[in-house]
């Protein structure tokens, strides 16, 4: 104030100073605020942490205390169960006792008909025992019994075994006669095959002048023209001659062949592939029909019966496909093959 007041003595006013010392306290005052406040920031920073570890350590003595609960609750569980267990116990000992007590009263009463009931187990002993007596006389029966039916066993086996070996024997001997079978029957076939021969060679020279009459195979085919009419099955007079040959051939034939020889002429009826009309209702009928009065002719000439087989075959077995008048000319035939029954 002094120095304001000389300055004022001495002409002007400075306002500078009072600015300082203005801005120093208000400084000291934020400086005092700000030790304040970081005080009071450490005191409660400490009070925080005191808090926390206090909050913690309730936390680890709730979890103390909720083990501690959980161990009682399992021992009451325990308990209720060792309760309920001790309750069973005393019930079934409550039982026991009385039934002791109905055995003891039992007793009592059946002391007086002990001498009654061993009375009667006694003529019971009796009895098993003459049962028992009568079982082991039915057992030496059976064991009887038994040795006889095993003596008849091995003598069963002793003539198994005989037997088995005459079958091994009738064996031997089958084999060896269907060897000899075998034999004998490659020399029939030999020998039907040489008078087959002589049959095919006899017919050769009976039938060589006829074109219309070829040999296919092992077999004679006659074009159906030779012995029958269109749409006919009677033999024409010109198929009698051929047939007549063919009779004489047979009938010298059957006196050649020995008699064990099993041998047949079949005659095949053939038709081409045309429809027919008239008398037959197929070719079917009407390829049986030829071969069956081809065999009726034979058999009117002397040639046994039993020789002879008819087939019909219709249009069904052709020697060549087409529609030309030649190859229905060559599928209209009667076929003679001479052949094993």
């Amino acid at each position: 104030m002094s120095l304001v007041r000389t300055r004022r003595r001495e002409g002007r006013l400075d306002y500078w100073p009072g600015f300082v010392d203005a801005i120093s306290t208000l400084l000291l005052v934020i400086i005092f605020m700000l030790s304040v406040f970081m005080l009071a920031q450490f005191f409660l920073s400490q009070e925080i942490t005191g808090k926390d570890t206090v909050l913690n350590r309730l936390n680890t003595q709730i979890a103390e205390l909720t083990e501690l609960l959980a161990l009682e609750r399992a021992s009451s569980s325990s308990l209720e169960e060792q309760l309920a267990l001790m309750q069973a116990s005393l019930s079934q000992s409550e039982g026991d006792r009385d039934r002791l007590q109905g055995l003891l009263e039992a007793r009592s009463g059946a002391a007086e008909t002990a001498s009654e009931r061993a009375s009667a187990l006694a003529g019971e002993l009796d009895s098993e025992k003459r049962i028992s007596q009568r079982a082991l006389s039915q057992v030496e029966l059976l064991n009887q019994q038994i040795a006889a039916l095993r003596r008849q066993i091995s003598a069963l086996e002793s003539a198994l075994e005989v037997s088995e070996e005459r079958d091994r024997e009738s064996q031997a001997k089958i084999a060896d006669l269907g060897k000899r079978l075998n034999v004998a029957l490659a020399q029939r076939v030999q020998e039907l095959s040489r008078y087959r021969s002589d049959f095919f060679g006899r017919l050769r020279e009976i039938l060589s002048q006829r074109s219309d009459i070829r040999v296919v195979g092992d077999r004679f085919v006659f074009q159906s023209e030779v012995l029958f009419a269109a749409g006919q099955a009677t033999v024409n007079p010109s198929g009698r001659q051929e047939m007549d040959k063919l009779a004489e051939a047979l009938t010298e034939l059957e006196r050649e062949i020995p008699a064990e020889i099993s041998w047949v002429l079949r005659v095949d009826g053939h038709t081409d592939k045309r429809p027919i009309s008239g008398r037959y209702a197929s070719n079917w009928e009407l390829s049986a029909a030829r071969a069956i009065a081809v065999v009726k002719y034979l058999i009117a000439q002397g040639v046994p019966a039993k020789r002879l087989v008819a087939a019909g075959f219709g249009e069904f077995q052709p020697l060549e496909d087409g529609a030309t008048q030649e190859a229905f000319a060559k599928n209209r035939r009667i076929e003679l093959k001479l052949t094993e029954r």
